[in-house]
């Protein structure tokens, strides 16, 4: 059956993420053209994937944990969320050791977090724990044997705070040796080539002016030159599809 491509003239509804991560990718894309083609939303993670599977919006940067439930989905731009190592924002906080931890509060932010928490605590860790899905106020149950796993710029802010850190891009490497896709462009629908050509090359604008981008950032729990820089890794190399294709392999059987 044919696709129907998107109208020329249809403003195309775009979800991101509202995140310190995304900042380089959207610091192009605000910049460029496209706003005048583009209705852009911003929201954390797990909602912007709610609006893309509701069609809601026609392209998002979504948690790819997702990707399996979308009736059809394509992966737009070489441009993704992601890390060849530490990640800093994305992490397992804790009070104690892993061997001492029973119970992990899961953040209700992003799906792909917790899943790759789950999959990291069975294959990686070994390890058996209540989890526990996170309510508004969750960082003030980390205590005792309770830990959580917190996303994004709570995480970085906790990075400094909590006694116990366990980075989940930097478990995922050592178990599979690849990085990792936290989130990357995805349509629902075919959309416009031309389109889409503009929208990677303004995705590419904002990594090429990361000095720029944080000209007009700021936060002061983590050195976002190191964060954007070091701890995101933002190109979509074939290694980072390898790795998102054996994620959701593992991910189907979890």
């Amino acid at each position: 059956m044919h696709t129907k491509v998107i109208e020329l003239d249809k403003r195309i509804r775009v979800g991101a993420v509202s995140y310190l991560n995304t900042k380089p990718l959207i610091f192009g894309v605000k910049r460029s053209g496209l706003m005048n083609r583009i209705d852009l939303i911003e929201d954390y993670p797990a909602k912007i994937a709610a609006m893309l599977l509701n069609d809601e919006i026609d392209v998002g940067l979504i948690p790819v944990a997702v990707i399996p439930q979308l009736k059809q989905h394509f992966i737009v731009t070489d441009y993704c969320i992601g890390a060849e190592g530490e990640v800093a924002s994305v992490a397992l906080f804790s009070e104690v050791p892993m061997e001492k931890i029973e119970k992990v509060v899961l953040d209700y932010q992003s799906k792909t977090s917790v899943n790759l928490a789950k999959i990291l605590l069975k294959d990686y860790w070994k390890k058996k724990v209540v989890f526990e899905d996170a309510k508004e106020d969750f960082l003030q149950h980390i205590s005792g044997t309770s830990a959580a796993v917190v996303i994004g710029d709570r995480a970085l802010q906790l990075t400094s705070h909590s006694t116990y850190v366990y980075d989940l891009a930097l478990a995922w490497k050592s178990l599979t040796g690849l990085p990792f896709v936290f989130a990357a462009w995805v349509a629902n629908k075919p959309l416009n080539e031309d389109f889409l050509d503009a929208f990677n090359r303004a995705n590419a604008y904002g990594i090429k002016h990361i000095e720029e981008v944080l000209a007009e950032t700021s936060f002061a729990d983590y050195d976002l030159k190191k964060y954007f820089t070091k701890n995101i890794s933002y190109e979509l190399t074939d290694q980072k599809r390898a790795a998102l294709q054996k994620f959701i392999s593992m991910l189907l059987v979890l």
